[in-house]
């Protein structure tokens, strides 16, 4: 304040911008935006009382200074709500600008490493997933479309286990291989590919989804330990129980001939799919994935059969 106001003192806005460091348009604009209150003088000039003018556009210059926006300093000035909330709602939102700051700087760095006649080619894939949230959303559709006839509370755990989160600050390998999931993920024959996969042969069949889903979940749940340790794939109880759910599913039997028609039109050893795969264990490490138990479960059973079924004619194996 100026020396000659004093507590409860009516001051003009000249002298409140001069107290305050603050333009005088400045402190208009706050009144004009509701933020600052003021009283007519008798000549029409704006007058404020100087305490809690004075106390109100300090504290709004404060919060100004931490990034925050009118809106959310009005929302704490009219006690709408509090300035913890509104801090952390800006930090929420710093987070989420800070990420998408990231993704662009590797994407900018995968452009840099990437050969000449390899640019045009990696600028498609990555203009195409420059956020990594929607590419996530993207691929949670996938998966649904893929479970459509699973409940989503049945199925959401399933999808949650199987699809990578973005990183919060990728490396170049890690946006580019990100960027190529969404891509197999938008291809429409990728789609057919792994729903035969998943639902074998002539899956108008099934009965129960649901139940075939069940079941062919636990098995899963037994195999990837199979998987960990390096256990070559093989006739037994694994396979067995998997024939078993799918010809349950269907009102049929396990038999050679029921083994063989599971293998029909078999899009097992499709190179999208092991492409998906291999890419998401970027992601998750160690861990092994939904794709290499199926995989080992399909050349379990192709192992088992004797006649050449159109569409295993090359088993193959995930890394």
């Amino acid at each position: 304040m100026t020396d000659n106001t004093h507590s409860g003192a009516l001051v003009s806005i000249g002298e409140l911008a001069r107290s305050t460091g603050l333009a005088v348009r400045t402190i208009r604009f706050y009144c004009d935006e509701g933020i600052l209150e003021s009283q007519r003088s008798a000549g029409g000039h704006r007058m404020f009382d100087a305490d809690s003018a004075t106390e109100r556009l300090l504290l709004v210059r404060r919060l100004r200074a931490l990034g925050l926006g009118l809106d959310s300093i009005t929302d704490v000035l009219q006690e709408e709500r509090s300035m913890t909330e509104v801090i952390a709602a800006e930090s929420a939102r710093l987070d989420i600008e800070f990420r998408s700051l990231a993704w662009r700087r590797a994407s900018l760095r995968a452009m840099e490493t990437a050969a000449p006649a390899q640019r045009a080619e990696r600028l498609a894939l990555l203009a195409a997933a420059q956020d990594g949230d929607a590419v996530h959303d993207c691929l949670v559709r996938f998966w649904r479309r893929i479970l459509a006839p699973i409940p989503r509370c049945d199925s959401d755990m399933w999808v949650c286990w199987n699809v990578p989160e973005p990183p919060a600050d990728p490396s170049v390998d890690e946006v580019v291989a990100y960027a190529e999931l969404a891509a197999l993920a938008a291809d429409p024959g990728m789609n057919s590919a792994v729903r035969q996969q998943y639902w074998r042969h002539r899956p108008e069949l099934i009965r129960d989804p649901r139940a075939l889903y069940i079941s062919m979940d636990n098995v899963i749940v037994d195999v990837v330990p199979l998987v960990a340790e390096g256990v070559r794939p093989h006739a037994g109880t694994e396979l067995d129980r998997f024939v078993n759910a799918h010809a349950d599913a269907r009102g049929e039997h396990d038999s050679p001939r029921f083994r063989e028609q599971l293998l029909i039109d078999a899009t097992d050893s499709d190179h999208r799919i092991h492409r998906y795969w291999a890419l998401t264990e970027r992601f998750f490490g160690p861990r092994v994935t939904i794709g290499r138990a199926h995989n080992w479960l399909y050349n379990a059973l192709a192992n088992s059969t004797t006649s050449p079924i159109h569409g295993h004619p090359n088993q193959r194996s995930l890394p």
